[in-house]
């Protein structure tokens, strides 16, 4: 007995075809494809999560599965809360309306049902459907439900199709949605003031950074997207806020890769009177509230895509302090900081730092084998303390060595979290700061700065923390991209 050949499966454009053909079909039948207002009781998710047998309800989503059985049809529903089964029966719903459903509605429709909830003899949470109305046609098939998205180019430019089919991409999104929120709320139980300063700058300042650059055509002049808004929040605290924040989006014109994306959420904040060890303590609270609120703990385990542990960071407090200098040497050799620049660039090849030239000053030199052989190393919390001043422009030098600024680099994950600083307040050595820095990379100085600064500003303690990186520390991804909702990417070609 010769056995039949399996049918080939359809081509995408005799998907297409299909999908568009049932679209004709329902409009001959008078049926609104593409629908308007549904009034809805419950999400699927949540109505599943806290299910109450017996509830009059109205759901809608999109049609993710669907098991037809005679003359009873299983099917889900879902969004981005979860999703819920549906049982559709003719008897209930009458025949025509049963067989739109089967015929003419195809997995990814959306459609809203009214019914009752039950749970079938296998206890699976479902609604009775006793209305069910068509809402939208999807005029192209869902990503394989098995499989889901797995070519990244497609994850990341179409992240619709990510989040419909993978857990994981939205419980990322939803959990980065639910800490955002609680970082605003830990801030603001703690008196601190939420502000907006402007993205479109005259002179973008705060950090050393290449910007991107706009023309203001009102007023014939260029302007900046913004790399930092630390400047404007500094002239708030000269002002008169005592304890204000930002939580907000930075640009800068730089390289994109596994940890950087060229537009970013950052946080800063700045509290009067404080200073650079209060701000870290600001920090190990509030990403420890964050881990223990969303996270089940202090400990964080990251895994592949097997599940497969492959990293665990552990956030318990009291997270270490040390000098820069204390962790340079301890990876360089204790006589690092008396090395000639040849020797020092010769030490650090032997040790695995390539990129580092005898061109290049002492502090830069150190920084690179700084950021080799401590930070990428670095997966517990570390804060590095006391950084050289040439680092941090804008940080007040240490009292008992003038060498150094009193700032912390938080790192975690192997990569800088947060940098905190005991700001500078004294506007002559700000001003001589800024005309070092802007003389190395021609970059404009902001003279409305330095004029706010000398009104006076109180000391103060300020931080930053990058959001995109401490998502992915506390959520176990591994690219930026991964905890972006729509990173950029090269424009495609038609």
């Amino acid at each position: 007995m010769q056995n039949t050949p399996a049918a080939p499966e359809p081509t995408e454009s005799e998907l297409l075809q299909v999908r568009r053909h049932k679209l004709e079909e329902l409009q001959k039948r008078g049926v609104a494809a593409f629908g308007g207002k549904f009034e809805v009781s419950h999400d699927p998710g949540a109505l599943k999560a806290n299910f109450t047998e017996g509830l009059d309800v109205r759901v809608a989503g999109r049609v993710l599965s669907r098991r037809v059985m005679g003359k009873a049809t299983f099917f889900d529903l879902g969004d981005i809360s979860g999703r819920i089964q549906c049982y559709l029966s003719k008897s209930d719903v009458g025949d025509e309306a049963y067989a739109l459903f089967n015929d003419l509605l195809d997995i990814g429709d959306f459609a809203g049902v009214a019914g009752q909830t039950f749970v079938t003899k296998k206890g699976e949470r479902s609604i009775h459907v006793k209305e069910l109305t068509p809402l939208s046609k999807a005029l192209r098939p869902l990503p394989d439900k098995w499989h889901g998205v797995t070519d990244r180019e497609i994850k990341y430019r179409q992240r619709y199709l990510d989040l419909i089919s993978n857990d994981r991409s939205r419980e990322v999104f939803v959990t980065r949605s639910k800490m955002v929120a609680e970082i605003r709320h830990y801030l603001h139980n703690r008196d601190f003031l939420e502000v907006e300063t402007p993205m479109m700058q005259d002179v973008p300042g705060g950090a050393a950074a290449r910007p991107f650059e706009t023309h203001f055509n009102a007023l014939d002049q260029k302007m900046y997207l913004r790399i930092a808004p630390e400047l404007y929040l500094k002239r708030l605290l000269v002002g008169g806020f005592n304890r204000v924040f930002e939580l907000n989006r930075n640009f800068r014109n730089e390289g994109v890769s596994r940890r950087h994306n060229p537009e970013f959420t950052m946080l800063e904040a700045y509290w009067a009177y404080a200073d650079f060890e209060q701000m870290a303590d600001l920090v190990e609270g509030m990403i420890c509230h964050l881990a223990e609120k969303f996270c089940g703990g202090l400990v964080i385990e990251h895994k592949d895509e097997e599940g497969n542990v492959t990293k665990t960071i552990d956030l318990t407090r009291p997270w270490k302090r040390t000098p820069y200098r204390d962790l340079v040497k301890a990876a360089a050799g204790e006589d690092w900081f008396t090395l000639s620049k040849a020797a020092k660039v010769e030490r650090a090849q032997s040790l695995g730092v390539q990129e580092i030239h005898i061109s290049e000053e002492h502090y830069e030199l150190d920084q690179k084998v700084f950021e080799k052989l401590v930070e990428e190393k670095s997966f517990n919390p570390l804060f590095v303390t006391h950084c050289p001043k040439e680092l941090v422009p804008l940080a007040k030098q240490n009292p008992a060595d003038d060498s150094v600024v009193d700032v912390y680099e938080l790192v975690i994950n192997g990569q800088e979290i947060s940098p905190g600083y005991s700001e500078l307040n004294d506007p002559i050595v700000q001003r001589e700061r800024l005309e070092h820095q802007a003389g190395e990379e021609t970059q404009k100085i902001d003279e409305e700065f330095l004029l706010a600064l000398e009104h006076g500003m109180p000391p103060a303690g300020g931080i930053g923390i990058g959001i995109d990186r401490l998502i992915m520390m506390l959520t176990g991804a591994e690219s930026i991209r991964d905890v972006v909702l729509f990173p950029q990417l090269k424009r495609k070609e038609a």
